[in-house]
């Protein structure tokens, strides 16, 4: 517990930072419970995950805890989506 006190305004960003991918979770249960993907552009959403594929990449190259927590989260979501995308149009 003590190495919570001892955070910057830095880690704080980072760590809240690192919550933000969560705002792909409604989407992927909307996808999920309808089945409906067509407002979706899947070339958006693929080049998106590929991005977010490297920064993951790099975020392991250089050991960012934050970086790879968030986008490992926001890959975890996208893939699915993009998925869906692909096998419901």
């Amino acid at each position: 517990m003590n190495w919570v006190l001892n955070w910057s305004l830095t880690d704080i960003a980072g760590v809240t930072g690192a919550l933000l991918p969560l705002c792909w979770l409604p989407q992927a249960l909307k996808i999920l419970r309808e089945k409906d993907t067509r407002a979706l552009s899947l070339t958006a959403n693929l080049a998106f995950t590929v991005g977010i594929g490297l920064w993951l990449v790099y975020g392991v190259a250089i050991g960012d805890a934050p970086l790879i927590g968030s986008t490992a989260v926001t890959l975890a979501l996208l893939v699915p989506i993009v998925a869906m995308k692909l096998r419901y149009g």
